[in-house]
């Protein structure tokens, strides 16, 4: 007998909105698609972030159910337990995902609990549908002659047309090189940008082009421990090393990225609103 499955029927089960649970297997294949969710990588990505290195099990405003849809999912593939689908993309969720992302057959940067388009299109099978998906692009692509991502060259680019003085890199991503980098430019979308020849007003002044598209951007000093220069993460870059992402949390968090958790010190003239490269160019 077929039976109807209102809507205060399926909340009544559990079933948020957003959230990506099985769909009855009498609803018909036209209906059937149409009832599967919907999961914003951008969102997602965030998440991956800002959720496993802070304190307590808290989601990232926003991004619960789209988390929620991934883990559930995962569940479903027998690589995460109930007890942690939760809308938290804590260090169990990147676990669990970089055990699905080795079980496609990836490795490396591309098995970093952190989803790609690709696995995570995969993940959706019949249960969700991806959204505002984000991709590094060519990890062979260089600025100023330092080694960059596709993607982190497009921030770079968008960033040096705001200033009237041009962006040089110190330091690309996809190295281990330097040590006193902590692992931070491991993987992408992680650069040093020198300032040297510039005056403290257009370092500042770097800074705000830098985040202004998306990047978690500092002005590291020798009141740091450093020689003068910029530290920039861009914000959402699925190639990110964990202590880069880390950063980004701290960011998040109005932080200063470095070992001690300082506030950020950025004058607030200079500071801008969390934002990441596909949000920026949708303006």
């Amino acid at each position: 007998m077929n039976q109807t499955y209102t809507r205060r029927h399926l909340l009544s089960r559990g079933v948020a909105a957003g959230a990506a649970l099985a769909v009855p297997a009498v609803l018909g294949g036209t209906a059937r698609a149409a009832a599967l969710a919907t999961v914003d990588m951008e969102q997602v990505l965030l998440a991956c972030q800002v959720d496993p290195p802070k304190a307590g099990e808290d989601t990232t405003p926003g991004a619960a159910a789209h988390v929620l849809a991934v883990e559930q999912a995962l569940q479903a593939k027998g690589l995460l337990a109930a007890s942690l689908v939760d809308g938290h993309y804590g260090t169990s969720t990147l676990d669990a995902y970089a055990a699905w992302q080795r079980g496609l057959g990836y490795s490396g940067l591309d098995a970093n609990g952190v989803p790609g388009r690709t696995s995570l299109t995969e993940l959706g099978t019949g249960r969700f549908t991806v959204t505002r998906p984000v991709s590094a692009g060519s990890r062979t692509d260089s600025y100023g002659g330092k080694l960059v991502n596709a993607r982190t060259a497009d921030m770079l680019a968008a960033a040096d047309a705001m200033l009237s003085w041009s962006l040089t890199l110190t330091q690309g991503s996809y190295t281990s090189s330097n040590p006193d980098s902590a692992g931070t430019h491991d993987g992408g979308g992680v650069v040093d940008v020198s300032v040297s020849s510039l005056s403290t007003t257009q370092r500042w002044q770097t800074v705000k082009a830098l985040r202004t598209v998306g990047f978690a951007a500092w002005l590291r000093t020798p009141d740091d421990g450093f020689a003068y220069h910029i530290h920039a993460n861009a914000i959402s870059d699925p190639d990110m090393s964990r202590p880069g992402r880390d950063q980004v949390n701290d960011y998040y968090f109005g932080r200063n990225g470095l070992a001690n958790n300082a506030a950020d010190n950025t004058p607030s003239a200079y500071r801008m609103p969390l934002t990441w490269w596909e949000s920026y160019q949708r303006g």
